[in-house]
C-alpha cells in the first residue's frame, strides 16, 4: 500500500529543524512533530503525529489523530487548535 506523506517542519535561527510541540508525560519531555498522510485512492489527509523522546535511544511513537481534510492547509491550521492535553492522552494510549 502506498501513502502519501507531507511533513509540516519548523527551523530555528540555526536552521535546524525544530519540534512543533513539546510536551512533557511519565518524566520525560516529548518532541512533536506532525504529518498529513493520503492513502491511495483517497482525497481525504490524516493527521499523524511522532512522538520523540528527548532520550535519543528511546524509538519515535506515531500515532494517527481522528482528523482529516481535503486541505492540508487547512488540517495543519486545525492540528493548531488541538490541545496539549489532547496530545498527551494521544501519546498515554500508545505507550500502554
Amino acid at each position: 500500500m502506498t501513502y502519501a506523506h507531507d511533513f509540516k517542519r519548523w527551523y530555528g535561527a540555526d536552521g535546524l529543524c525544530m519540534a512543533w510541540r513539546i510536551l512533557e508525560h511519565a518524566g520525560r519531555k516529548w518532541n512533536v512533530s506532525l504529518a498529513a498522510e493520503r492513502g491511495p485512492n483517497s482525497s481525504q489527509w490524516n493527521l499523524v503525529f511522532s512522538f520523540r523522546a528527548s532520550d535519543p535511544a528511546q524509538r519515535s511513537i506515531w500515532a494517527t489523530y481522528p482528523l482529516s481534510s481535503s486541505s492540508k492547509a487547512s488540517l495543519f491550521a486545525q492540528a493548531d487548535r488541538i490541545s496539549d492535553k489532547d496530545l498527551v492522552e494521544l501519546l498515554a494510549a500508545q505507550l500502554t
